[in-house]
């Protein structure tokens, strides 16, 4: 029996590769201003703090919504907007100015933080801001001036690569100035999605203040194309300011050539980290990249192979195969890669002259063993087997029979199996010989 390995032992482990993965890299992060009015504020930046102690390369954009229409409504103004966008007069533009700096001052004296017995004791952050956002006006669209309000007319790139190389977490809020010496409100999402794309950033990752991106059947989808994410968009149902605003800013990032664009709910705790750290994370990532899908096996996926069949080797359900046989037989493997790790594998044998093949060595991680992945595999296995013209295939299990058999595989005598395959079969191992007529 192998021993006891602590949760946390474990967890610290499988992190390893996520890790080594991100250190380097560079991650553009937004969120709103009711994060900065939340309890919680102080847990994401150690969050943050730690993101950016294990080497990943950081720059928050920040919202000040909430911050502004307060700021407006001290001065007895109600917020103006139209199509989603604030119509940012002299007084709004003034509150902005007021909402945005204090915001900044905020996040900037909690990033400063370094009290012993803290996660952030030791950290020694740097802070850099600036004018790093170019911005023009929107303008009169459908005869509405929105007077200061802005978008993103160039993002100053290398100034902001010159603070990361220097070690410093960049921090932009929603203001962006012009060639004239005028300042404009931006919303933060455009600024988040024109900041990653110019700097072409590994993530642009979204915290939403809803529960999430929902589909129409009310649940949270692990991941979109940004085409199937405009589909939801387009929709017409109220999925929520909030959520609309990070969605286009994701497909927009991803549109411009961001691998990867992450959408979580904040107020889940440690969720930054659970997202990145975690082979499966806990919200919806947009991106045009394969995440998961079935391929053919290389040499490069023996020691995932291995790591999947070896337990049930030790417990006698699968026969031994060594690296050696494993290399010389990976063309006959094909796996389902999750993120950089193989979750499942399959071998195919095909026998022409009698038109059938073996299926073998069919093994699911015990994480995704009850998701349809090993279904998925031989409805693959059988499409590719009748596109050869094998229209039977066969398998050999000790413990594993009523798998099979709820998938149409029926009992069979010995004499059925190819001459070459009879001639192997190991007497002592007594496998049944299941067998299914494919098409």
């Amino acid at each position: 029996m192998s021993p006891q390995v602590d949760p946390f032992v474990q967890h610290f482990r499988a992190s390893a590769p996520y890790i080594h993965a991100h250190r380097g890299r560079t991650f553009v992060i937004m969120f709103g201003g009711e994060a900065v009015e939340s309890r919680d504020l102080r847990t994401l930046l150690y969050d943050v703090a730690l993101l950016h102690s294990l080497g990943v390369r950081i720059v928050l954009v920040v919202g000040a919504r909430p911050q502004i229409d307060e700021a407006l409504a001290r001065r007895g103004e109600e917020p103006r907007y139209a199509r989603g966008l604030r119509i940012t007069d002299e007084v709004a533009l003034q509150c902005v100015k007021e909402a945005v700096g204090t915001t900044r001052v905020e996040l900037e004296s909690l990033l400063s933080m370094g009290l012993p017995n803290s996660p952030m004791a030791g950290a020694r952050l740097r802070v850099a801001t600036g004018n790093f956002v170019i911005a023009q006006p929107v303008g009169v669209v459908d005869g509405i001036d929105y007077q200061y309000t802005g978008k993103p007319r160039r993002i100053d790139a290398e100034a902001i690569v010159q603070r990361l190389d220097d070690g410093a977490i960049v921090v932009l809020t929603p203001i962006g100035y012009s060639a004239t010496g005028e300042a404009f409100n931006i919303s933060s999402h455009d600024v988040a999605a024109a900041t990653a794309v110019a700097l072409r950033a590994d993530k642009l990752i979204g915290l939403l203040e809803e529960p999430g991106v929902l589909d129409a059947e009310g649940k949270t989808p692990t991941q979109l194309t940004p085409r199937e994410a405009e589909a939801i968009l387009a929709s017409g149902r109220d999925l929520g300011h909030d959520v609309e605003r990070h969605l286009a800013a994701a497909i927009e990032a991803c549109r411009g050539g961001v691998p990867r664009a992450h959408l979580v709910a904040r107020q889940s705790d440690g969720s930054l980290l659970r997202e990145l750290f975690t082979r499966d994370g806990i919200g919806t990532l947009v991106t045009s990249e394969t995440f998961e899908g079935v391929r053919l096996a290389t040499r490069d996926d023996i020691g995932g192979i291995l790591a999947l069949i070896e337990p049930l080797e030790e417990q006698g359900i699968l026969v031994r195969r060594s690296r050696e046989m494993l290399e010389n037989d990976i063309d006959r493997f094909t796996v389902i890669e999750r993120d950089g790790m193989v979750i499942a594998c399959a071998a195919l044998y095909p026998y022409p002259k009698d038109a059938i093949a073996e299926l073998a060595c069919l093994v699911v991680h015990p994480d995704y063993r009850t998701s349809g992945r090993g279904d998925q595999l031989l409805q693959y296995l059988e499409r590719e087997s009748l596109a050869e013209g094998l229209t039977r295939m066969f398998v050999l299990t000790t413990q594993t029979s009523h798998w099979f058999r709820e998938r149409g595989f029926e009992s069979c005598a010995l004499d059925e199996l190819p001459k070459a395959r009879r001639s192997v079969y190991d007497q002592a191992r007594r496998s049944k010989v299941l067998l299914k007529t494919l098409g």
